[in-house]
């Protein structure tokens, strides 16, 4: 049986410019604070909680390996966490412009991510039965990630 994609919502997180941990063995390291943000969907709406963090690892063959960590709070005031683990990479040429902060299309360049949701039991707690991938892409100051279900 051949899986299938379902919507879940739609992610819009306000990031801070990336700061600069250092090179290390695996690579560039760095942070990117999640601000603010909101996300929407068919299943879930709300806010994203200020604090989260995307801890990313610039490896040396171009890839970008991100680890963020933030929680989202639904409309009806029921906090979610979401662990999404991720690469983006794509031309040289293309990574270059995201990284001085230009508008890109999302079609020139690879962005997935693997999100997993953890809910309290209640209205949400089928979030911690399921498998999540996502789509993304990233503007000058915000990221949009789509989650899908897969069924």
């Amino acid at each position: 049986m051949m899986p299938e994609l379902e919507f879940v919502c739609e992610i819009r997180a306000a990031v801070a410019a990336p700061v600069e941990v250092g090179r290390t063995p695996a690579g560039l390291r760095r942070i990117v604070q999640i601000v603010e943000g909101s996300f929407e969907g068919t299943l879930l709406r709300g806010t994203i909680l200020p604090g989260g963090a995307d801890w990313q690892i610039l490896r040396g063959d171009g890839v970008v390996d991100l680890h963020a960590h933030y929680v989202l709070n639904t409309d009806d005031g029921v906090l979610i966490q979401v662990r999404n683990r991720g690469f983006r990479h794509g031309p040289e040429e293309v990574l270059r412009r995201i990284n001085e902060g230009r508008r890109v299309d999302p079609s020139e360049y690879y962005f997935r991510t693997t999100p997993v949701l953890e809910a309290p039991a209640g209205r949400y707690e089928w979030l911690n039965r399921n498998i999540f991938v996502a789509t993304a892409e990233r503007e000058p100051a915000r990221v949009i990630v789509r989650v899908f279900r897969v069924r």
